[in-house]
């Protein structure tokens, strides 16, 4: 019997969930630890698996060999649930079965024991779609049902379910499905059914997919049918109405090429296809490059393209004339495109500078010409205010030129207090701005400035200082000499100390 393959690839056992390894093991666990809740919410995106788990789980509740986590499938009970016959498992929509009478229904099912099975298990898809009072009613059996009755409640949307609910079950969170084990899977499936392919075509079916295997299976049908079993990339680009791979790169390289005319051209081609897609197109191609560590593209041309195509993206919700947004898109990110990287940039202006105070300084250009070199000290003093100006004061106020020898700037320091603290701090950004014009073996020896008096007349007007000081400091003090010696000498002829 033909089946779509969706339906022909649905899991049957925990093994086979693809892409939900927590869910599984939470699940089998509790199966095989008798560890088993009364109600259970599997949330997630459509496709994720949930009503597949939910058989799954409701089949290893049954089996005769169980509860398990690996059901026989070999039993009656196996059987009825695999055919989706058995009477102990009662599936139920609530997107058409969503109001109060539904439920109350259900309530009454509850009232009687299994038919054949250990258990009663109520499936309730698309939960979320009860309308307020058929959850209501369904809250005080879904808190305590009766030992023999299971409740799996599965969901696209939990926030819009009752924290009532909530609190009731146990929630998994299904994950949407990783592309590589959706790739994965269809390699295996094309395997078994025969059908040719390449993994290009498989990465663009999953991609379209959105995370959904449902979703994805049914795209896959449609590429056998379409591409006539031999699944190629092109077909597959046709199909979906993607860009082929090859017009992409074109694009790219018109972009990094800075071909107006080339483009102008190139746009009109993309008039066939739907901006959206084409943006995001794009987008899938310099995700892809920049995984893949393509050289082409530096990481600020990522950057600056990402930026781009997602402004683009925005301004087709506001206007309404798409070939326009693409061509104003193209042409931005070929004006983006136009830069140099930032090392280089500044690489090549320190390099200009450097070239410019060696040509300053150099002998053999100044010692035929009556122009002086300039002073590097002064160079340097020049450079320190225009990136600090305060520390351009302090060094000038602080320091001095002693000489410029085999690249090391000799300077004496007389810095005290505050001016020390602020030259200390800033040193490093005085080095660095040295080394950028003389070169990275460029050095500065600071020594410390002393009082030197190498001028005899300076000593001796200073000694003549110091001494026409003591001489008035003695006239001051004779008064009270005489007054002591007077003293001294009546103590001397009384024997007595005299009091003054």
């Amino acid at each position: 019997m033909l089946q779509a393959l969706a339906i022909k690839y649905r899991p049957k056992n925990f093994d086979e969930l693809i892409g939900q390894d927590t869910v599984s093991i939470s699940l089998k666990f509790a199966l095989d630890n008798d560890r088993l809740a009364h109600a259970y919410l599997f949330s997630g995106l459509r496709g994720s698996g949930k009503t597949s788990s939910a058989r799954i789980f409701s089949r290893a509740l049954i089996c005769e060999q169980g509860p398990s986590s690996k059901p026989c499938g070999l039993c009656q009970h196996c059987e009825g649930a695999l055919s989706g016959r058995h009477m102990d498992i009662i599936e139920m929509d609530a997107a058409s079965n969503r109001g109060l009478d539904d439920i109350q229904d259900l309530i009454e099912q509850t009232k009687y024991a299994p038919s054949t099975a250990r258990f009663k298990i109520f499936i309730i898809d698309e939960v979320h779609m009860l309308t307020p009072q058929a959850a209501n009613a369904l809250l005080k059996t879904l808190e305590e049902p009766p030992s023999y009755v299971k409740f799996i409640l599965a969901t696209t949307d939990p926030l819009k379910l009752p924290a009532t609910v909530l609190s009731r079950t146990q929630h998994f969170r299904f994950k949407q499905i990783p592309q590589g084990e959706i790739i994965k899977h269809l390699s295996y499936v094309l395997n078994k059914e025969g059908v040719l392919f390449d993994e290009n075509s498989l990465k663009m079916i999953a991609r379209s997919g959105g995370g959904s295997l449902r979703d994805t299976l049914t795209l896959l049908d449609q590429a056998i049918i379409f591409c006539e079993n031999d699944i190629k990339e092109d077909k597959i680009a046709s199909m979906l109405g993607f860009l082929d791979p090859a017009m992409l790169k074109d694009f790219y390289l018109c972009v990094l090429s800075r071909n107006k005319d080339k483009m102008l051209d190139f746009l009109k081609g993309l008039e066939d296809y739907e901006a959206a897609v084409v943006i995001d197109e794009l987008l899938f191609y310099l995700k892809d490059s920049f995984f893949a560590r393509d050289k082409q593209f530096s990481f600020l041309m990522y950057e600056r393209f990402f930026r781009i195509l997602a402004r683009a993206k925005t301004m087709l919700s506001l206007c309404d004339d798409d070939s326009f947004v693409l061509s104003l898109m193209a042409f931005m990110m070929m004006e983006a495109a136009h830069f140099k990287e930032i090392d280089e940039e500044i690489s090549f202006k320190l390099k200009s500078q450097n070239t410019q105070i060696k040509e300053q300084v150099s002998p053999a250009i100044t010692q035929n010409t009556q122009l002086s070199p300039k002073n590097p000290y002064e160079s340097l003093l020049e450079k320190i205010y225009d990136r600090d100006f305060v520390l351009g004061e302090c060094f000038e106020r602080s320091t001095s030129f002693i000489e410029f020898k085999d690249n090391i700037l000799y300077i004496s320091s007389s810095a005290a207090g505050n001016d020390r603290l602020t030259l200390n701090k800033g040193f490093k950004l005085i080095l660095d701005l040295f080394k950028n014009l003389f070169g990275s073996s460029a050095n500065i020896q600071v020594q410390k400035k002393n009082l030197v008096l190498s001028d005899e007349s300076k000593l001796h007007d200073i000694k003549n200082d110091l001494r026409s000081k003591f001489d008035e400091f003695k006239k001051e003090a004779k008064p009270y000499d005489k007054e002591l010696e007077a003293k001294q000498a009546l103590d001397m002829l009384s024997g007595e100390p005299q009091k003054l």
